[in-house]
């Protein structure tokens, strides 16, 4: 195993088998990878099985056909969705959510709600399931806010977005990255509730829950199948295209992470013992799209790339992500993937 646990043992048994939800997607994929090279068992999580063949077609070339396993939950709202996927697992990483950025709140939120604690529950009706770790969003925490001085850190939810959805209809398309936020509030919020009410006995507590809780990810994509996949799309569509895709100009300034670097800090949340019930934030650098468009110049000086835009402003706000830093120092890694870097990556399949 990669990671340094200083000496004690890990909290689920290396070599087990750990689920991950949403596998094919840009994150589960790479939660699994970081699993399967820490030496762990995989079962993932897709909605069709046929179009998750991919996945596991991956992972058996790389790892070996023992090492993965995909199965198929239709409905993750459904009761006892995760029932199955569950069984004989140490470990639970629920990436999986709703992406689909759709303005009405009626639409996301209770289903996001109701597939978190569907896994959650699912992972407590069994004995071998020590962790439990949840893809949250930066956006939980706060929303962007541009040439803005403030602050973030564990303690904070983004109640502002759960009150702006409460607003009556119509739904303009522009309240779709509200709706996602107050998904991934509310859903947030009701695992640390429902794992807050497992500590009380009986029974004893089931396992300990930890939450990442990353900005917009840049980074390598593992397969062609992604390049249309969620942010793994952006910087390879800007590159072919010479343009900023028109939907990501409401993309305020922010901060970005590194995929891989969010998936070590899931893996470090499923495996160190001294990490419990913690809300690990993975902001790595401030960007604007101006930054982007530098950095692809840097790679191709003479390629068609867009014109920088005016009155983007910056992210200037401060972010306690010292937890997130510390974990992948114990990966052997300085720190956070740099911004240069994850752009770089971003480009592997199509340059």
């Amino acid at each position: 195993m990669n990671y340094d646990l200083r000496g004690k043992e890990p909290a689920i048994p290396i070599g087990s088998l750990v689920l991950v939800t949403g596998i094919n997607g840009y994150i589960g994929s790479h939660v699994a990878d970081q699993l399967l090279q820490n030496g762990f068992r995989v079962r993932g999580t897709v909605r069709d099985e046929t179009k998750g063949a991919w996945v596991k077609d991956m992972f058996a070339e790389k790892y070996g056909e023992n090492r993965i396993e995909i199965v198929s939950v239709v409905d993750m709202g459904q009761a006892g969705a995760f029932d199955e996927a569950c069984k004989g697992v140490s470990g639970v990483a629920h990436v999986a959510s709703d992406v689909s950025f759709s303005p009405d709140p009626n639409q996301v939120i209770p289903g996001v709600i109701a597939s978190a604690l569907n896994v959650a529950s699912a992972a407590a009706k069994q004995a071998s399931v020590k962790r439990f770790v949840y893809t949250s969003s930066s956006i939980a925490l706060a929303g962007a806010k541009p040439d803005v001085k403030y602050h973030v850190d564990a303690s904070q939810w983004n109640e502002e977005a759960v009150a702006a959805v409460r607003a009556p209809p119509p739904y303009p398309p522009d309240r779709g990255l509200t709706v996602y936020a107050a998904s991934k509030v509310q859903a947030e919020q009701a695992l640390w509730k429902y794992a807050e009410q497992q500590q009380k006995p009986p029974p004893p507590p089931p396992f300990v829950l930890n939450t990442v809780c990353p900005n917009f990810n840049f980074g390598t994509v593992l397969s062609h199948k992604q390049l249309d996949s969620t942010s793994a799309a952006i910087i390879p569509a800007i590159w072919r295209s010479g343009e900023l895709p028109p939907p990501l100009a409401v993309f305020l300034p922010q901060w970005m992470v590194d995929v891989q670097d969010t998936a070590r800090l899931h893996v470090a949340a499923l495996v160190d013992p001294d990490v419990q019930g913690r809300r690990i934030l993975a902001y790595a650098f401030p960007f604007n799209w101006n930054d982007v468009f530098a950095c692809l110049r840097k790679l191709d000086a003479g390629r068609k790339l867009p014109d920088d835009l005016e009155g983007l402003g910056h992210d200037i706000g401060t972010i306690d992500t010292e937890l997130g830093r510390e974990l992948l120092r114990r990966f052997g890694r300085e720190g956070w993937t740099s911004f240069e870097e994850s752009v770089r990556e971003n480009l592997v399949l199509v340059l």
